[in-house]
């Protein structure tokens, strides 16, 4: 793992004890995005991210995957509507061995920059979470962190998917791709679908089954692999690398470096998996954004709670 890391590491278990302080706590699932369902499929590079890095994965060689889409809610039994945001994580098997994983929301942006900033809002959603917010203590938060008003904001207008196959899905935090000469840049990771994008209204959302999107999912794929392109975004010199709660220039450059073919659901159990945001080949680096290193301590801390039965 490259990249600066100068989060405090108590913090990491004070943010998911704030979570569970919310919302309770589920022995053996996830502190956030507790339900989810595992895929299997093949990525497969056209060699375009060649010149920029040297990562096995992004050459010409495809390579086995392990996918999980997910519901953003801590609580495993709320329902898909509830919890508009959803997650896409992939697990790529590395040519000569080795594993790498990328993460992405379907949401472009977070809403706290710092680790100190995602548990103070924790907090708060603590105090919001049997009704409406309190303005007061809204307008504080907002005060105290203006840089979160756009996350908040988006969080506040997302809208469910009819699928998880019709999501765009954001990596959130940028890396830096190094080539074989040792140029170093900043890249955001996004994944398109081959389907086209399709919500929900909130309406209409409310009248699906509790867990559509598991069902949905299994009759799409007996049509047919679900695909989905990989593109990277080039970050420019004005473009912060650091900072997860501020969008790159929207007329930024998008390369398709690749192409993702989902085949098969897996077992329930195989959802033991640990993926976790920090874990990258050779050929790319951690940025120096505080918000990617917390994850990695916080997703550390959950996976031994979990795998504890706790």
């Amino acid at each position: 793992m490259e990249g600066k890391d100068n989060s405090k590491p108590e913090l990491a278990s004070e943010a998911v004890d704030a979570i569970e302080k919310v919302v309770g706590t589920y022995p053996g699932y996830r502190r956030a995005h507790a339900r989810g369902y595992v895929y299997k499929g093949v990525f497969t590079p056209n060699g375009k991210a060649s010149t920029l890095t040297v990562a096995a994965h992004l050459q010409d060689e495809a390579v086995p995957v392990v996918i999980r889409f997910s519901n953003s809610s801590p609580v495993p039994s709320h329902p898909d509507a509830h919890s508009p945001v959803k997650g896409m994580a992939v697990k790529f098997q590395l040519p000569g061995g080795g594993e790498t994983d990328l993460i992405t929301v379907t949401i472009p942006l977070f809403f706290a920059k710092t680790p100190e900033a995602f548990v103070d809002i924790a907090h708060f959603i603590k105090t919001a979470k049997d009704g409406f917010p309190n303005l007061k203590e809204l307008g504080g938060i907002l005060l105290k962190y203006p840089e979160s008003k756009a996350g908040l904001q988006m969080l506040k207008e997302m809208r469910s998917p009819a699928s998880f196959a019709t999501c765009q899905y954001y990596s959130i935090h940028a890396f830096y791709f190094m080539n074989a000469q040792g140029r170093r840049q900043a890249i955001k990771y996004e994944w398109v679908p081959d389907a086209g994008l399709s919500m929900l209204e909130k309406k209409e959302a409310a009248e699906h089954p509790e867990y559509y999107l598991e069902e949905e999912m299994e009759e799409r794929i007996k049509q047919g692999p679900v695909g989905f392109k990989l593109n990277i975004q080039i970050g420019g010199e004005k473009d912060p690398a650091d900072d997860p709660t501020i969008a790159w220039s929207e007329d930024k450059q998008a390369i398709t470096v690749g192409h993702l073919l989902i085949t098969d659901k897996l077992e329930s159990s195989l959802d033991h998996l640990l993926f976790d945001p920090t874990n990258i080949p050779e050929g790319i680096e951690c940025s120096n954004d505080p918000i990617l290193h917390f994850r990695h301590r916080a997703y550390a801390v959950s996976y031994a709670r979990r795998t504890h039965g706790q």
